[in-house]
Protein backbone atom coordinates (compact mmCIF):
# COMPACT_ATOMS: atom_id res chain seq x y z
CA UNK A 1 0.00 0.00 0.00
CA UNK A 2 1.40 3.13 -1.33
CA UNK A 3 0.42 4.89 2.43
CA UNK A 4 3.19 2.92 4.21
CA UNK A 5 6.00 4.49 2.02
CA UNK A 6 4.09 8.19 2.51
CA UNK A 7 5.50 10.86 4.97
CA UNK A 8 2.15 11.34 7.98
CA UNK A 9 0.97 14.51 8.25
CA UNK A 10 1.11 16.35 11.88
CA UNK A 11 -1.57 15.82 14.22
CA UNK A 12 -3.08 19.43 14.67
CA UNK A 13 -6.16 18.81 16.71
CA UNK A 14 -6.60 17.19 19.95
CA UNK A 15 -10.31 16.54 19.89
CA UNK A 16 -13.00 13.38 21.19
CA UNK A 17 -12.36 12.22 17.16
CA UNK A 18 -8.36 12.12 17.90
CA UNK A 19 -9.61 9.97 21.26
CA UNK A 20 -11.72 8.27 19.95
CA UNK A 21 -9.11 6.73 16.94
CA UNK A 22 -6.49 5.99 19.53
CA UNK A 23 -9.13 4.10 21.24
CA UNK A 24 -10.14 1.93 17.66
CA UNK A 25 -5.57 1.75 17.67
CA UNK A 26 -5.00 0.22 20.77
CA UNK A 27 -8.11 -2.03 19.93
CA UNK A 28 -7.16 -3.31 16.90
CA UNK A 29 -3.14 -3.80 18.21
CA UNK A 30 -4.46 -5.87 20.88
CA UNK A 31 -7.15 -7.98 18.19
CA UNK A 32 -3.22 -8.23 16.44
CA UNK A 33 -1.19 -9.15 19.42
CA UNK A 34 0.81 -6.33 18.77
CA UNK A 35 2.71 -4.05 20.80
CA UNK A 36 2.61 -0.91 18.39
CA UNK A 37 0.32 0.10 15.81
CA UNK A 38 0.78 3.36 13.78
CA UNK A 39 -1.94 5.17 12.06
CA UNK A 40 -0.08 5.08 8.62
CA UNK A 41 -1.24 1.20 8.94
CA UNK A 42 -4.87 1.66 9.20
CA UNK A 43 -4.31 4.71 5.98
CA UNK A 44 -4.41 7.49 7.83
CA UNK A 45 -1.87 9.86 7.16
CA UNK A 46 -1.20 11.11 10.58
CA UNK A 47 1.44 11.41 12.78
CA UNK A 48 0.51 9.39 15.62
CA UNK A 49 1.32 5.93 16.91
CA UNK A 50 -0.07 3.50 20.28
CA UNK A 51 2.07 1.10 21.92
CA UNK A 52 1.77 -1.14 24.45
CA UNK A 53 5.31 -3.50 24.76
CA UNK A 54 4.46 -5.39 28.03
CA UNK A 55 1.03 -7.31 29.01
CA UNK A 56 1.76 -4.86 32.67
CA UNK A 57 2.66 -1.96 30.51
CA UNK A 58 -0.65 0.99 29.86
CA UNK A 59 -1.39 1.66 26.35
CA UNK A 60 0.57 4.85 25.56
CA UNK A 61 -0.62 7.15 22.35
CA UNK A 62 1.86 9.50 21.22
CA UNK A 63 0.93 12.46 18.39
CA UNK A 64 3.80 14.16 16.47
CA UNK A 65 6.39 11.49 18.10
CA UNK A 66 9.86 12.92 17.32
CA UNK A 67 13.06 11.00 18.26
CA UNK A 68 15.01 13.16 20.77
CA UNK A 69 17.92 11.27 21.30
CA UNK A 70 19.32 7.94 20.77
CA UNK A 71 21.96 5.53 22.56
CA UNK A 72 24.96 4.48 21.20
CA UNK A 73 24.96 1.16 22.29
CA UNK A 74 23.01 -0.88 19.28
CA UNK A 75 20.99 -3.94 19.74
CA UNK A 76 19.47 -6.76 16.89
CA UNK A 77 16.61 -8.64 17.05
CA UNK A 78 14.11 -10.27 15.03
CA UNK A 79 11.02 -7.66 14.20
CA UNK A 80 7.37 -8.69 12.39
CA UNK A 81 5.07 -6.01 11.79
CA UNK A 82 1.11 -6.03 11.36
CA UNK A 83 1.39 -4.45 7.85
CA UNK A 84 3.73 -7.63 6.63
CA UNK A 85 1.82 -10.28 7.85
CA UNK A 86 4.53 -13.80 8.62
CA UNK A 87 7.57 -11.47 7.99
CA UNK A 88 10.38 -11.00 10.51
CA UNK A 89 13.51 -9.69 9.61
CA UNK A 90 16.89 -8.76 11.73
CA UNK A 91 17.00 -5.22 12.59
CA UNK A 92 19.71 -3.31 14.15
CA UNK A 93 18.67 -0.21 16.19
CA UNK A 94 20.12 1.87 19.57
CA UNK A 95 18.99 0.20 22.41
CA UNK A 96 17.53 3.25 24.37
CA UNK A 97 15.74 6.43 22.92
CA UNK A 98 14.21 9.80 24.45
CA UNK A 99 10.83 10.53 22.13
CA UNK A 100 9.47 14.00 22.54
CA UNK A 101 5.51 14.63 21.09
CA UNK A 102 2.07 15.42 22.74
CA UNK A 103 -0.71 13.01 24.55
CA UNK A 104 -3.93 12.16 23.17
CA UNK A 105 -5.37 15.84 25.17
CA UNK A 106 -2.49 17.75 23.08
CA UNK A 107 -0.01 18.13 26.10
CA UNK A 108 4.03 17.80 25.92
CA UNK A 109 4.91 14.18 26.37
CA UNK A 110 8.58 12.48 27.03
CA UNK A 111 8.63 8.89 26.80
CA UNK A 112 12.22 7.71 27.62
CA UNK A 113 12.60 3.96 26.73
CA UNK A 114 14.75 0.87 26.66
CA UNK A 115 14.92 -2.49 24.88
CA UNK A 116 11.55 -3.41 23.50
CA UNK A 117 9.73 -0.44 24.49
CA UNK A 118 12.70 1.95 22.50
CA UNK A 119 12.50 -0.35 19.70
CA UNK A 120 8.76 -0.67 19.21
CA UNK A 121 8.55 3.12 19.43
CA UNK A 122 11.91 3.58 16.79
CA UNK A 123 9.73 0.83 14.47
CA UNK A 124 6.19 3.07 14.52
CA UNK A 125 7.81 5.71 14.14
CA UNK A 126 9.41 4.32 10.83
CA UNK A 127 6.24 3.77 9.66
CA UNK A 128 4.98 7.47 10.34
CA UNK A 129 8.13 8.55 7.66
CA UNK A 130 7.32 5.97 5.55
CA UNK A 131 10.04 3.76 6.01
CA UNK A 132 9.74 -0.30 6.92
CA UNK A 133 11.88 -2.91 8.68
CA UNK A 134 12.54 -4.24 5.32
CA UNK A 135 14.30 -1.20 4.63
CA UNK A 136 16.30 -1.99 7.57
CA UNK A 137 17.73 -5.19 7.51
CA UNK A 138 20.03 -7.01 5.12
CA UNK A 139 20.19 -7.25 1.80
CA UNK A 140 19.63 -11.32 2.06
CA UNK A 141 16.83 -11.43 4.07
CA UNK A 142 14.73 -8.32 2.42
CA UNK A 143 14.98 -10.67 -0.93
CA UNK A 144 13.86 -13.23 1.44
CA UNK A 145 11.16 -11.38 2.81
CA UNK A 146 10.18 -9.94 -0.41
CA UNK A 147 10.11 -13.36 -2.01
CA UNK A 148 7.69 -14.79 0.58
CA UNK A 149 5.47 -11.66 0.14
CA UNK A 150 5.05 -11.91 -3.03
CA UNK A 151 4.40 -16.38 -2.71
CA UNK A 152 2.05 -15.76 0.44
CA UNK A 153 4.24 -17.76 2.50
CA UNK A 154 6.20 -16.44 5.50
CA UNK A 155 10.10 -15.87 6.56
CA UNK A 156 12.00 -15.08 9.88
CA UNK A 157 15.22 -15.71 9.99
CA UNK A 158 15.27 -17.65 13.09
CA UNK A 159 13.32 -20.86 11.37
CA UNK A 160 15.75 -20.37 8.96
CA UNK A 161 18.38 -20.74 11.27
CA UNK A 162 16.66 -23.87 12.85
CA UNK A 163 16.76 -25.33 9.56
CA UNK A 164 19.77 -25.24 9.24
CA UNK A 165 20.87 -26.64 12.97
CA UNK A 166 18.87 -29.56 11.63
CA UNK A 167 21.46 -30.45 9.09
Amino acid sequence: DPVLRSKASDVREFDTELAREVERMVAIMHGAMGVGLAATQLGVLRRLLVIQAGAEATPTAVANPEIEWLSDELAVAEEGCLSLPGIGVDVERPLHARIRGRDVRGEPLVVEASGLEARVLQHEIDHLDGVLILDRTDRDQRKQALRALREGTAYSPSAEDDEHSDT
